[in-house]
């Protein structure tokens, strides 16, 4: 009985060493083999960590922001492929959906107005901002009520925020991210009470925002920011009407606030049953959707480049593999001539396939993982995450290329005549 538990499990061994032996006596023509397994593995598990760190960093993101917002605007937002030029024609939203949001739906904490975009270079309002001599051109410049720092967990690293008298009053104050604090005040320190120039008009500076914590690529699109008052941007840029609103649901009421914050749109704006939106209301969730839904095109098209080199690889393993059939015609002779049996043959040869293919895989998993950390050290704002999963699927792969393509030879292999073989020179 020991005899029979024992046998299976030598015979395993002794395949695997053979397997081994064959790699370790051909190395340059197996690296050879399974170079195009090597960059199959290795490319689809680099693009995997990318798409993984960039991920990781949208979830960081929104959580800074507050997971409990829900954003509504006239146009589409977040993540998207195309554009659909009949969204030009929706009339923006208004305070007042704000207000009757706020008295109508009970899900709803707390509403804040933001005028998105309200300046640019050439346009009715420039927003390029001038202090003795130096200038900052790249501003995101948005009109915005008091409450809209509360509401996205702002952090100011000096002064303070827009109050509600800043906004009643449409006071020409402003705060800033660090992008402009350093172009404008390099070297400094103490910044707010400074008055600059912009869109033709004096502004104080009252406030420099923390630069967060969570960003692509090392960047947030707060470290551009410039906030003004929300009634101020509709006085200096009356043109740009738009307006998005940026909705907390109260604790666990998250998707309550959601339903009833669309159905008092709807009703707003004339949207009859049975028709889409003629407006976008999204919670932070749906742009994680969005973005998923954008990388698994991009992991599509890894997939097909990994899968041309994984075919490439296979059909490699597969000629090497006939080549050693034919080199060892009479080492399988005298394997069936001592009694080995077609199926050992097989054994044998399969696992040789599996063995070099899944050294490939390995080969693949170090370099993908070398190179990862190179280019994160190279370019620290780069996201990259080596997911496990990705490593997993990446030897898995690996070895059922070699188990698939090495089939045919090995019943080939076993399909040989020991006679004929013993007499093969």
């Amino acid at each position: 009985m020991k005899l029979k538990l024992k046998l299976p499990q030598g015979v395993l061994r002794a395949t695997l060493v053979m397997a081994l032996d064959s790699v370790r006596a051909h190395k340059f023509r197996s690296f050879l083999t399974v170079l195009g397994i090597v960059i199959g593995v290795m490319t689809a598990i680099i693009i995997a960590s990318i798409l993984t760190g960039l991920r990781q960093n949208i979830v960081s993101i929104i959580e800074e922001y507050g997971t409990n917002n829900i954003y509504a605007f006239h146009l589409s937002t977040g993540p998207r492929v195309g554009e659909d030029r009949s969204e030009r024609t929706r009339k923006p939203l208004t305070v007042a959906d704000a207000e009757a949001i706020k008295a109508q739906a009970s899900a709803v904490d707390e509403i804040a107005e933001v005028a998105p975009n309200i300046g640019y270079s050439g346009g009715p309002f420039d927003d390029n901002i001038t202090y003795q001599g130096h200038n900052y051109r790249w501003g995101n410049t948005q009109g915005v009520s008091s409450n809209y720092a509360d509401i996205t967990n702002i952090v100011l690293k000096e002064g303070r925020f827009i109050t509600d008298l800043d906004d009643q009053q449409r006071a020409n104050v402003i705060v800033i991210g660090v992008n402009a604090a350093d172009a404008l005040f390099p070297g400094q320190n103490q910044i707010s009470g400074t008055k600059v120039r912009m869109g033709g008009y004096n502004f104080e500076i009252v406030g420099v925002l923390e630069k967060r914590k969570a960003g692509f690529f090392g960047e947030n699109e707060e470290d551009n920011a410039i906030f003004i008052p929300l009634r101020t941007a509709q006085k200096v840029a009356p043109a740009k009407g738009y307006l998005l609103l940026v909705i907390r649901g109260r604790s666990g009421q998250v998707t309550e606030a959601l339903t009833q914050a669309e159905e008092i749109l709807r009703r707003r704006r004339n949207v009859k049953f049975g028709d889409s939106n003629n407006f976008d209301i999204k919670t932070a969730d749906k742009f994680i959707e969005q973005f998923d839904s954008i990388t698994a095109m991009v992991g599509l098209i890894a997939i097909a480049i990994s899968s041309l080199g994984l075919l490439v690889g296979g059909i490699g393993v597969m000629n090497i593999m006939l080549v050693s059939v034919t080199e060892r015609t009479k080492e399988i002779g005298v394997r069936k001539a001592l009694g080995a049996r077609r199926k050992d043959i097989v054994r044998q040869f399969l696992f040789e396939a599996m063995t070099l293919t899944f050294l490939g895989g390995i080969l693949g998993v170090v370099l993908a993982v070398g190179i990862s950390k190179i280019v994160m050290l190279l370019v620290p704002s780069l996201p990259a995450s080596i997911p496990s999963w990705a490593v997993i699927t990446g030897l898995s792969v690996s070895i059922g290329v070699g188990l698939i393509f090495g089939v045919w030879p090995a019943r080939k292999a076993s399909r040989l005549d020991p006679i004929e073989c013993l007499r093969y020179e």
